[in-house]
């Protein structure tokens, strides 16, 4: 009997548990939680489809980073001139947003004509940002050779260049925490340096903690004040290697990330960036997309 009442208990702990995250999810659905994904999810999937799909699993907006092969984005005929337009209506049409449109331009290059080259594809996609009244475009520092101080300066500079033509136009240029610029200190100086309200950062939280292991609330302590957009994804040490698994799977400390913003009242998204298109081994969007909505809306209740 009394192994009778305990299942019964857990049971029923269990299913008001349930019924508590459903009603939760429903919120969700009807206030849209300020969670998106990144195309790179799901690189194969044509235009509609990625509407669709965020729409249907209560997603506020998303990142655009590459569709149907492609990473050079104003290429696409979704976002030609003359068909930009109507992509709007659709992205209204599906109550969502454009997160951030993001580039793989690098201000790190020293080389005048590359790094002229990296600064006009940065333009492009500031236009289309621009044109689709998404509010950052992203960039990368990525490489520190040579003079630290040096590569520094120059990737700061390059930040605040494209500060100038990205404010007129309504668009932030944001840094991500990526590459070999993942510590605090350097992300810090970088943008102090760049000393521009168009010149913010892109919090990858994985990397600060993955690659330069900081802790979540030293590493908002110190950058929450240029913080706009987050990436966020899971992972284990596989060997010397990390490997991607399932939000809440790995060792990443992704809650405390999210509840570190929260205690800034950021005011961005928390962007899942499930990386199918540097590793096609991942579990498929369809399952991973879904998951992420499911276990980090549980961090908001």
């Amino acid at each position: 009997m009394l192994t009778n009442r305990r299942k019964f208990i857990a049971a029923t702990t269990a299913s008001v548990a349930g019924l508590a995250l459903g009603r939760f999810l429903h919120a969700a659905a009807q206030q849209r939680l300020p969670l998106a994904f990144s195309t790179l999810a799901c690189p194969d999937w044509e235009w509609g489809k990625v509407l669709k799909f965020a729409e249907a699993n209560h997603f506020a907006a998303i990142e655009l980073r590459g569709l149907m092969g492609t990473l050079d984005l104003p290429s696409r005929p979704e976002f030609a001139p003359g068909q930009i337009a109507q992509t709007k209506k659709e992205i209204a049409a599906h109550n969502l947003k454009i997160a951030c449109v993001s580039s793989s331009s690098a201000m790190h290059e020293s080389d005048p004509a590359k790094r002229e080259a990296q600064l006009a594809d940065a333009r492009r996609f500031i236009d289309l940002a621009s044109a689709l009244n998404a509010p950052y475009v992203r960039v990368f520092g990525n490489e520190i050779k040579g003079n630290k101080e040096e590569v520094i300066a120059r990737v700061a500079a390059g930040m605040r260049t494209l500060a100038e033509y990205a404010g007129p136009r309504g668009v932030t240029v944001i840094i991500e925490s990526h590459g070999e610029f993942t510590d605090s200190p350097t992300l810090k100086q970088v943008l102090t340096l760049a000393d521009s309200p168009h010149a913010a950062l892109l919090w990858d939280a994985h990397h600060t903690f993955a690659a330069s292991g900081e802790q979540p609330e030293y590493t908002v302590a110190q950058l929450g004040k240029w913080i706009r957009h987050t990436h966020l994804k899971d992972s284990v040490l596989d060997g010397k290697e990390r490997k991607y698994v399932l939000t809440g799977k790995g060792d990443v400390p992704v809650q405390r990330q999210v509840q570190a913003l929260r205690n800034i009242k950021y005011q961005g998204y928390f962007c899942f960036e499930w990386e199918k298109v540097w590793h096609p081994d991942l579990l498929d969007a369809s399952i991973a997309i879904p998951d992420y909505m499911r276990v980090v809306s549980g961090y908001f209740q």
